[in-house]
């Protein structure tokens, strides 16, 4: 199996579809120790990635990917634009133009996004942030089989599973980590959000 544009479009559109459907839930736990608008900015990423699809003619994957990502850094709303625009166009650094995406160069997709995400944060496991879905996630893609959807699959677990660990873990950036042991038992909505960005590209896959 390989990955070309209409999966790539219908692994996007899910994506959105997911964001689009928890939106006021993503804004409803973000609202008890941050400044509440994460669904709101996440509902605008996904209203852009839908718009990006409607309008997606002669670019290549690669293209497409990348501008994507870019267009995604300039949403206002908190770091979720600059972030999410970051993991995103992470994704496009192995692709080549329209050339199929293998599982080898999905996992590199994956390596590649978390290896952006790390140059702008320095967040890890355990600080309640988006990086407690991402990190498993990416972790779990590169030791699953070299099949795509096993690698998705895999990350799709890894990244739910890392957002409901995020639960038990006090916030130590951004507006909630004044709260400190307060935040314990409300998840990050980052990690949320990422882990149905993972959730989309398996299900729409399926």
């Amino acid at each position: 199996m390989l990955l070309t544009k209409p999966e790539i479009i219908q692994m996007f559109k899910k994506i959105a579809q997911l964001w689009n459907e928890n939106k006021d839930y993503l804004s409803q736990i973000d609202s008890r120790f941050g400044d509440g608008d994460h669904g709101i900015t996440i509902g605008k990423i996904a209203s852009l990635m839908e718009k990006s699809i409607e309008g997606w003619e002669d670019d290549d994957m690669e293209t497409f990917i990348e501008d994507l990502g870019d267009n995604t850094m300039e949403i206002g709303g908190g770091s979720a634009g600059p972030l999410y625009g970051t993991m995103i166009g992470g994704l496009s650094g192995p692709l080549e133009g329209n050339k199929p995406i293998d599982a080898k160069i999905l996992k590199e997709m994956f390596t590649e996004c978390l290896s952006a995400m790390e140059d702008i944060t320095t967040a890890g496991i355990g600080d309640k942030t988006m990086m407690d879905a991402l990190i498993p996630a990416v972790d779990a893609a590169q030791k699953a089989q070299d099949d795509i959807m096993a690698i998705l699959e895999a990350a799709k677990e890894a990244a739910v599973r890392g957002a409901k660990e995020s639960e038990q873990y006090v916030s130590k950036y951004g507006r909630a980590r004044s709260y400190k042991e307060q935040t314990i038992g409300t998840p990050d909505a980052g990690a949320v959000s990422t882990s149905l960005f993972f959730a989309g590209l398996c299900d729409g896959l399926k």
